[in-house]
Protein backbone atom coordinates (compact mmCIF):
# COMPACT_ATOMS: atom_id res chain seq x y z
CA UNK A 1 0.00 0.00 0.00
CA UNK A 2 1.38 3.41 -0.98
CA UNK A 3 1.88 6.26 1.49
CA UNK A 4 -0.96 8.17 -0.15
CA UNK A 5 -3.31 5.22 0.18
CA UNK A 6 -2.33 4.75 3.82
CA UNK A 7 -2.96 8.42 4.55
CA UNK A 8 -6.36 8.15 2.87
CA UNK A 9 -7.23 5.10 4.91
CA UNK A 10 -6.32 6.62 8.25
CA UNK A 11 -8.31 9.76 7.49
CA UNK A 12 -11.33 8.37 5.74
CA UNK A 13 -11.83 4.65 6.44
CA UNK A 14 -12.18 4.75 10.21
CA UNK A 15 -15.43 3.15 11.39
CA UNK A 16 -16.17 1.84 7.90
CA UNK A 17 -17.10 -1.74 7.05
CA UNK A 18 -17.35 -3.35 3.62
CA UNK A 19 -19.40 -6.42 2.73
CA UNK A 20 -18.71 -8.55 -0.34
CA UNK A 21 -21.56 -10.95 -1.09
CA UNK A 22 -22.88 -13.11 -3.89
CA UNK A 23 -23.47 -16.74 -4.80
CA UNK A 24 -20.88 -19.45 -4.43
CA UNK A 25 -18.35 -19.37 -7.26
CA UNK A 26 -18.84 -15.69 -8.07
CA UNK A 27 -15.34 -14.63 -7.00
CA UNK A 28 -15.96 -13.02 -3.60
CA UNK A 29 -12.77 -14.25 -1.94
CA UNK A 30 -10.60 -13.28 -4.88
CA UNK A 31 -12.09 -9.79 -4.82
CA UNK A 32 -11.31 -9.54 -1.12
CA UNK A 33 -7.69 -10.43 -1.77
CA UNK A 34 -7.49 -7.77 -4.49
CA UNK A 35 -8.96 -5.22 -2.10
CA UNK A 36 -6.37 -6.10 0.54
CA UNK A 37 -3.62 -5.02 -1.85
CA UNK A 38 -5.04 -1.50 -1.84
CA UNK A 39 -6.04 -1.08 1.81
CA UNK A 40 -5.05 -2.79 5.07
CA UNK A 41 -7.86 -5.30 5.56
CA UNK A 42 -8.85 -8.21 7.70
CA UNK A 43 -11.61 -10.56 6.60
CA UNK A 44 -14.63 -11.89 8.47
CA UNK A 45 -16.06 -15.00 6.87
CA UNK A 46 -19.85 -15.05 6.59
CA UNK A 47 -19.88 -18.68 5.52
CA UNK A 48 -21.80 -21.11 7.71
CA UNK A 49 -19.59 -24.05 6.68
CA UNK A 50 -16.08 -22.61 6.72
CA UNK A 51 -16.30 -22.28 10.51
CA UNK A 52 -15.73 -26.04 10.79
CA UNK A 53 -12.31 -27.61 11.21
CA UNK A 54 -11.41 -30.49 8.93
CA UNK A 55 -13.75 -29.34 6.17
CA UNK A 56 -11.22 -27.48 4.08
CA UNK A 57 -11.64 -28.87 0.58
CA UNK A 58 -15.42 -29.22 0.38
CA UNK A 59 -15.91 -25.68 1.73
CA UNK A 60 -13.26 -24.27 -0.61
CA UNK A 61 -11.28 -22.52 2.10
CA UNK A 62 -8.25 -20.48 1.21
CA UNK A 63 -5.06 -22.44 1.87
CA UNK A 64 -3.80 -21.93 5.42
CA UNK A 65 -0.61 -20.23 4.21
CA UNK A 66 -2.67 -17.55 2.48
CA UNK A 67 -4.96 -17.13 5.48
CA UNK A 68 -1.91 -16.39 7.62
CA UNK A 69 -0.91 -13.59 5.25
CA UNK A 70 -4.45 -12.23 5.01
CA UNK A 71 -6.07 -12.62 8.44
CA UNK A 72 -9.50 -14.20 8.14
CA UNK A 73 -11.75 -14.46 11.18
CA UNK A 74 -14.40 -17.14 11.85
CA UNK A 75 -12.71 -19.81 9.76
CA UNK A 76 -11.66 -23.13 11.36
CA UNK A 77 -13.00 -22.21 14.78
CA UNK A 78 -15.03 -25.25 15.92
CA UNK A 79 -15.06 -29.02 15.40
CA UNK A 80 -17.62 -30.38 12.91
CA UNK A 81 -19.54 -32.13 15.66
CA UNK A 82 -20.57 -28.87 17.28
CA UNK A 83 -23.65 -26.86 16.35
CA UNK A 84 -23.25 -23.21 15.42
CA UNK A 85 -26.06 -20.77 14.71
CA UNK A 86 -26.67 -17.21 13.56
CA UNK A 87 -26.67 -15.89 17.13
CA UNK A 88 -23.20 -17.39 17.69
CA UNK A 89 -21.99 -15.86 14.45
CA UNK A 90 -23.46 -12.44 15.23
CA UNK A 91 -21.69 -12.25 18.58
CA UNK A 92 -18.33 -13.49 17.26
CA UNK A 93 -18.41 -11.32 14.13
CA UNK A 94 -19.24 -8.14 16.06
CA UNK A 95 -16.34 -8.84 18.40
CA UNK A 96 -13.96 -9.45 15.47
CA UNK A 97 -15.03 -6.25 13.73
CA UNK A 98 -14.39 -4.15 16.82
CA UNK A 99 -10.94 -5.69 17.15
CA UNK A 100 -10.08 -4.98 13.51
CA UNK A 101 -11.21 -1.36 13.80
CA UNK A 102 -9.08 -0.90 16.92
CA UNK A 103 -6.09 -1.90 14.78
CA UNK A 104 -7.05 0.82 12.29
CA UNK A 105 -7.77 -1.73 9.60
CA UNK A 106 -10.76 -2.20 7.33
CA UNK A 107 -13.15 -5.05 8.23
CA UNK A 108 -14.28 -6.83 5.07
CA UNK A 109 -17.13 -9.28 5.56
CA UNK A 110 -17.08 -11.91 2.82
CA UNK A 111 -19.60 -14.67 2.35
CA UNK A 112 -22.74 -16.06 0.84
CA UNK A 113 -24.72 -17.17 3.88
CA UNK A 114 -27.54 -14.67 3.60
CA UNK A 115 -28.84 -15.14 7.13
CA UNK A 116 -25.38 -14.41 8.56
CA UNK A 117 -25.00 -11.32 6.40
CA UNK A 118 -28.44 -9.99 7.33
CA UNK A 119 -27.88 -10.55 11.03
CA UNK A 120 -24.81 -8.32 10.94
CA UNK A 121 -26.33 -5.66 8.73
CA UNK A 122 -29.74 -5.31 10.30
CA UNK A 123 -29.47 -6.94 13.70
CA UNK A 124 -30.65 -10.11 15.34
CA UNK A 125 -33.64 -10.87 17.50
CA UNK A 126 -31.80 -10.98 20.82
CA UNK A 127 -34.66 -12.71 22.61
CA UNK A 128 -34.06 -15.65 20.30
CA UNK A 129 -31.85 -17.20 22.97
CA UNK A 130 -34.64 -17.04 25.55
CA UNK A 131 -36.11 -20.48 25.19
CA UNK A 132 -37.62 -22.99 27.58
CA UNK A 133 -38.41 -26.53 26.51
CA UNK A 134 -40.52 -27.00 29.62
CA UNK A 135 -42.60 -23.88 28.94
CA UNK A 136 -43.00 -24.78 25.29
CA UNK A 137 -44.15 -28.27 26.22
CA UNK A 138 -46.67 -26.76 28.63
CA UNK A 139 -48.05 -24.46 25.93
CA UNK A 140 -48.21 -27.32 23.45
CA UNK A 141 -50.13 -29.38 25.99
CA UNK A 142 -52.57 -26.50 26.47
CA UNK A 143 -53.01 -26.31 22.71
CA UNK A 144 -53.88 -30.02 22.58
CA UNK A 145 -56.36 -29.76 25.43
CA UNK A 146 -58.04 -26.42 24.74
CA UNK A 147 -57.20 -25.82 21.09
CA UNK A 148 -54.86 -23.34 19.43
CA UNK A 149 -57.70 -20.83 19.38
CA UNK A 150 -57.45 -20.53 23.16
CA UNK A 151 -53.72 -19.68 22.97
CA UNK A 152 -54.35 -17.25 20.14
CA UNK A 153 -56.83 -15.36 22.30
CA UNK A 154 -54.22 -15.25 25.08
CA UNK A 155 -51.70 -13.84 22.62
CA UNK A 156 -54.16 -11.15 21.54
CA UNK A 157 -54.35 -10.01 25.17
CA UNK A 158 -50.60 -9.65 25.72
CA UNK A 159 -49.39 -8.81 22.19
CA UNK A 160 -52.18 -7.73 19.83
CA UNK A 161 -49.66 -6.44 17.25
CA UNK A 162 -48.03 -9.86 16.93
CA UNK A 163 -51.39 -11.60 16.90
CA UNK A 164 -52.54 -9.43 14.01
CA UNK A 165 -49.62 -10.67 11.90
CA UNK A 166 -49.88 -14.36 12.85
CA UNK A 167 -52.33 -16.78 11.29
CA UNK A 168 -54.72 -17.95 14.06
CA UNK A 169 -53.90 -21.54 13.10
CA UNK A 170 -50.11 -21.11 13.12
CA UNK A 171 -49.42 -23.13 16.25
CA UNK A 172 -45.64 -22.79 16.13
CA UNK A 173 -45.54 -19.00 15.90
CA UNK A 174 -48.31 -18.49 18.46
CA UNK A 175 -46.53 -20.67 20.99
CA UNK A 176 -43.21 -18.96 20.27
CA UNK A 177 -44.71 -15.50 20.81
CA UNK A 178 -46.25 -16.56 24.12
CA UNK A 179 -42.99 -18.23 25.15
CA UNK A 180 -41.01 -15.03 24.55
CA UNK A 181 -43.56 -12.89 26.40
CA UNK A 182 -43.60 -15.24 29.39
CA UNK A 183 -39.80 -15.41 29.61
CA UNK A 184 -39.00 -11.74 28.97
CA UNK A 185 -42.10 -9.86 30.05
CA UNK A 186 -42.02 -8.04 26.72
CA UNK A 187 -44.16 -8.61 23.60
CA UNK A 188 -42.27 -10.26 20.77
CA UNK A 189 -43.47 -7.47 18.46
CA UNK A 190 -41.62 -4.93 20.64
CA UNK A 191 -38.44 -6.99 20.91
CA UNK A 192 -38.28 -7.48 17.16
CA UNK A 193 -38.15 -3.70 16.71
CA UNK A 194 -35.15 -3.49 19.04
CA UNK A 195 -32.88 -5.27 16.57
CA UNK A 196 -29.73 -3.25 15.93
CA UNK A 197 -27.24 -4.04 13.21
CA UNK A 198 -23.96 -2.59 12.00
CA UNK A 199 -25.68 -0.01 9.83
CA UNK A 200 -26.87 1.71 13.00
CA UNK A 201 -23.33 2.26 14.30
CA UNK A 202 -20.98 2.28 11.31
CA UNK A 203 -20.68 3.42 7.73
CA UNK A 204 -21.39 0.23 5.85
CA UNK A 205 -21.20 -0.44 2.12
CA UNK A 206 -22.57 -3.64 0.66
CA UNK A 207 -21.13 -4.85 -2.66
CA UNK A 208 -22.13 -7.91 -4.64
CA UNK A 209 -20.69 -9.93 -7.51
CA UNK A 210 -23.07 -11.08 -10.22
CA UNK A 211 -22.45 -13.42 -13.15
CA UNK A 212 -24.72 -14.80 -15.83
CA UNK A 213 -25.99 -18.28 -15.00
CA UNK A 214 -23.98 -20.07 -17.66
CA UNK A 215 -20.71 -18.55 -16.50
CA UNK A 216 -21.51 -19.15 -12.82
CA UNK A 217 -22.56 -22.74 -13.31
CA UNK A 218 -19.44 -23.42 -15.37
CA UNK A 219 -17.27 -22.10 -12.55
CA UNK A 220 -19.18 -24.24 -10.05
CA UNK A 221 -18.58 -27.38 -12.08
CA UNK A 222 -14.88 -26.58 -12.40
CA UNK A 223 -14.70 -26.00 -8.65
CA UNK A 224 -16.26 -29.37 -7.87
CA UNK A 225 -13.82 -31.10 -10.24
CA UNK A 226 -10.96 -29.30 -8.48
CA UNK A 227 -12.26 -30.43 -5.09
CA UNK A 228 -12.27 -34.05 -6.20
CA UNK A 229 -8.73 -33.74 -7.54
CA UNK A 230 -7.60 -32.07 -4.32
CA UNK A 231 -8.79 -34.97 -2.16
CA UNK A 232 -12.40 -34.20 -1.23
CA UNK A 233 -13.18 -37.92 -1.13
CA UNK A 234 -10.56 -38.61 1.53
CA UNK A 235 -11.73 -35.60 3.51
CA UNK A 236 -15.33 -36.83 3.55
CA UNK A 237 -14.17 -40.35 4.41
CA UNK A 238 -12.54 -38.94 7.56
CA UNK A 239 -15.60 -36.85 8.37
CA UNK A 240 -17.86 -39.88 7.99
CA UNK A 241 -16.08 -41.50 10.92
CA UNK A 242 -17.19 -38.65 13.18
CA UNK A 243 -20.59 -37.65 14.47
CA UNK A 244 -21.26 -34.44 12.57
CA UNK A 245 -23.58 -31.70 13.73
CA UNK A 246 -26.80 -31.28 11.77
CA UNK A 247 -25.38 -28.11 10.22
CA UNK A 248 -22.04 -29.62 9.21
CA UNK A 249 -23.78 -32.67 7.74
CA UNK A 250 -25.70 -30.35 5.40
CA UNK A 251 -22.50 -29.14 3.75
CA UNK A 252 -22.63 -29.94 0.06
CA UNK A 253 -20.21 -32.76 -0.61
CA UNK A 254 -20.71 -34.67 2.62
CA UNK A 255 -23.88 -36.57 1.75
CA UNK A 256 -23.08 -36.83 -1.93
CA UNK A 257 -19.63 -38.38 -1.46
CA UNK A 258 -20.80 -40.39 1.52
CA UNK A 259 -23.28 -42.07 -0.81
CA UNK A 260 -20.40 -43.21 -3.00
CA UNK A 261 -18.41 -44.39 0.03
CA UNK A 262 -21.40 -46.50 1.07
CA UNK A 263 -21.63 -47.94 -2.46
CA UNK A 264 -25.06 -46.40 -3.09
CA UNK A 265 -23.83 -45.17 -6.47
CA UNK A 266 -20.58 -44.64 -8.38
CA UNK A 267 -18.21 -41.67 -8.14
CA UNK A 268 -19.50 -40.16 -11.37
CA UNK A 269 -22.98 -39.93 -9.86
CA UNK A 270 -21.60 -38.45 -6.63
CA UNK A 271 -19.86 -35.71 -8.60
CA UNK A 272 -23.01 -35.07 -10.63
CA UNK A 273 -25.01 -34.65 -7.42
CA UNK A 274 -22.41 -32.28 -5.97
CA UNK A 275 -22.56 -30.11 -9.06
CA UNK A 276 -26.34 -30.15 -9.22
CA UNK A 277 -26.83 -29.37 -5.55
CA UNK A 278 -24.26 -26.58 -5.65
CA UNK A 279 -26.05 -25.02 -8.62
CA UNK A 280 -29.33 -25.21 -6.73
CA UNK A 281 -27.68 -23.64 -3.70
CA UNK A 282 -26.27 -20.81 -5.81
CA UNK A 283 -29.73 -20.20 -7.26
CA UNK A 284 -31.16 -19.84 -3.74
CA UNK A 285 -28.38 -17.43 -2.83
CA UNK A 286 -29.12 -15.31 -5.89
CA UNK A 287 -32.80 -15.18 -4.96
CA UNK A 288 -31.93 -14.16 -1.40
CA UNK A 289 -29.50 -11.39 -2.31
CA UNK A 290 -31.68 -10.03 -5.12
CA UNK A 291 -34.20 -9.03 -2.46
CA UNK A 292 -31.66 -6.74 -0.79
CA UNK A 293 -31.88 -3.27 -2.32
CA UNK A 294 -28.79 -2.08 -0.42
CA UNK A 295 -26.40 -4.17 -2.53
CA UNK A 296 -24.30 -2.38 -5.14
CA UNK A 297 -23.81 -4.97 -7.86
CA UNK A 298 -20.84 -5.54 -10.12
CA UNK A 299 -21.40 -7.68 -13.19
CA UNK A 300 -18.46 -9.98 -13.82
CA UNK A 301 -17.72 -11.92 -16.99
CA UNK A 302 -15.44 -14.92 -17.35
CA UNK A 303 -11.97 -14.22 -16.03
CA UNK A 304 -12.42 -10.46 -15.61
CA UNK A 305 -9.68 -8.82 -13.57
CA UNK A 306 -11.24 -8.21 -10.15
CA UNK A 307 -8.51 -5.69 -9.32
CA UNK A 308 -10.47 -3.09 -11.27
CA UNK A 309 -13.56 -3.78 -9.18
CA UNK A 310 -11.52 -3.54 -5.98
CA UNK A 311 -10.26 -0.13 -7.07
CA UNK A 312 -13.80 0.95 -7.97
CA UNK A 313 -14.99 -0.04 -4.47
CA UNK A 314 -12.30 2.08 -2.87
CA UNK A 315 -13.13 4.99 -5.19
CA UNK A 316 -16.82 4.78 -4.31
CA UNK A 317 -16.16 4.74 -0.58
CA UNK A 318 -13.66 7.56 -0.97
CA UNK A 319 -16.20 9.60 -2.94
CA UNK A 320 -18.82 9.03 -0.23
CA UNK A 321 -16.38 10.22 2.40
CA UNK A 322 -15.68 13.45 0.49
CA UNK A 323 -19.39 14.11 0.13
CA UNK A 324 -20.28 13.36 3.73
CA UNK A 325 -17.22 14.89 5.36
CA UNK A 326 -14.79 13.21 7.75
CA UNK A 327 -16.04 10.53 10.11
CA UNK A 328 -16.66 11.90 13.59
Amino acid sequence: MTGAASKFYMAAMSEKIIFIVGPTGSGKTELGLRLSKILPCEFISADSMQIYKGMDIITDKLPEVIRKSFPCHLVDIIPPGKEYNVADFYKAARKAIKGILRKKKLPVVIGGTGLYVNSLLYGIFQAGRNKSQALRAKLENTSHKKGIGFLYEELKKVDPHAAAKINPKDTRRIIRALEVYTLTGKPISVLQKEKKGLIADYQVRLFGLRRNRGDLYGRIEQRVDSMIQAGALNEVAKLSKKKLSKTAYCCIGVRELEGYLKSSYDLKEAIRLMKRNTRHFAKRQITWFNKNKDIEWFDVKGDDDLSAIAKEIVDRVKSETKQNGPVS
